[in-house]
């Protein structure tokens, strides 16, 4: 029996299967970072999935790194995000948004009063863009630009960001959170060791101090919603962004999974960013993170429905995330059970604009009446 099918409860979440809509941003956020009747039906059209997660939501201004992200960090973004959660939840769905801080990874055009975006230290990502205005005034990728480091009391002031922001998600009648904590952002800017020379409690070469504003991210959300409506994003040996290796970077991560396994989240989630032209999760990595974490695990990265179920019958995750597929099939799960065959994604639509390429991706069912 197919167990990508079958339901399976995740924290406080059930979910009618164990298919899972990973996080992609979109960049239709056009009018004050707010989600509106487009990202609604955009994402009931993929209710069908177990559970969707939210393209980042950016938590601050202080936050963003690319233009027409959607935040949760005022009334109008809460009311925005109220479309799209009755909307998802009128179809049958269960979705989590996902809270993100980019870091370093902006550019002072995006910051308040052309402040330096921040980081754990203050150094900028080489070869590294954000999606801002260029010297002309038109969006498109920009070169990042170079940060200052957080002070302590600036770190704590973060927390009550994302704590705010879980909180303000609440509100908007998500199921959960998910803390954006991988692929070269904010808090993995301080988990890096390669990154992270702080001389301060927060960084070092001790990986307790270089953990410590994720748990504490993790614990002050947790404790405002409950743990069993946070969940958690990873990219172990990740590169993007400028992320290098560093001495102890697999004891790192396992540190940090035994850490998480204490705390009784509704799941971890790892991002293997082999799809995304970097290295892949080191194999047999996959399986000392389960003997550290036994909790709720979902793995996205270049799944199909071979491997997906090749990795939940061997015990390698519970749940698959899936995310180019679904930008192009919003009946995924659906094309998935029956095998049917899949839309192919038009990348010029991919970030920016309206309904094309977003929202006008046709369902299988609508493919066959056309051929009737």
């Amino acid at each position: 029996m197919d167990k990508l099918f079958t339901p399976f409860k995740a924290g406080d979440t059930t979910l009618r299967n164990r298919v899972v809509m990973a996080p992609m941003t979109r960049s239709r956020a056009t009018v004050g970072d707010t989600a509106d009747e487009l990202t609604a039906k955009y994402y009931q059209q993929r209710a069908s999935a177990g559970l969707i997660i939210t393209e980042g939501a950016q938590i601050s201004v202080q936050g963003q790194g690319y233009l027409f992200t959607p935040g949760i960090y005022n009334e109008k973004q809460v009311k925005g995000w109220e479309l799209t959660t009755k909307a998802v939840h009128d179809a049958g769905g269960k979705i989590y948004i996902q809270l993100w801080h980019v870091g370093r990874i902006s550019h002072h055009s995006l910051q308040i009063d052309g402040q330096s975006p921040v980081s754990s230290v203050a150094v900028k990502a080489n070869n590294s863009t954000c999606y801002a205005r260029n010297d002309a005034g038109q969006p498109g990728p920009v070169p990042v630009s170079e940060p200052r480091a957080l002070s302590v009391a600036e770190i704590k002031d973060i927390v009550h960001d994302y704590v705010r922001a879980a909180k303000n998600a609440m509100r908007a009648g998500f199921d959960g959170v998910e803390i954006h904590a991988a692929n070269g952002y904010l808090l993995e800017q301080f988990i890096n060791g390669g990154l992270n020379t702080r001389q301060d409690e927060y960084g070092g070469a001790d990986p307790e101090n270089r953990l410590r504003f994720v748990l504490e991210v993790t614990d002050a959300v947790s404790q405002a919603i409950g743990a069993g409506k946070t969940g958690i994003r990873l990219a172990p040996f990740g590169r993007l962004f400028d992320m290098h290796a560093f001495d102890g970077e697999e004891e790192t991560w396992l540190l940090l999974a035994n850490k998480l396994n204490q705390r009784s989240l509704s799941y971890v989630h790892l991002s293997d960013q082999q799809t995304l032209g970097e290295q892949a999760i080191p194999a047999g990595f996959i399986e000392k993170f389960r003997a550290a974490y036994d909790g709720s695990l979902i793995i996205a990265g270049g799944f199909d429905k071979q491997r997906a179920e090749e990795y939940l019958q061997q015990g390698k995750a519970d749940l698959i995330g899936f995310g180019r597929p679904y930008i192009a099939n919003p009946d995924l799960a659906e094309r998935l059970a029956n095998d049917w065959p899949l839309n192919e994604v038009n990348w010029a639509t991919m970030y920016g604009g309206d309904e094309k390429g977003y929202t006008d991706y046709p369902f299988w069912s609508d493919t066959q009446q056309n051929l009737a």
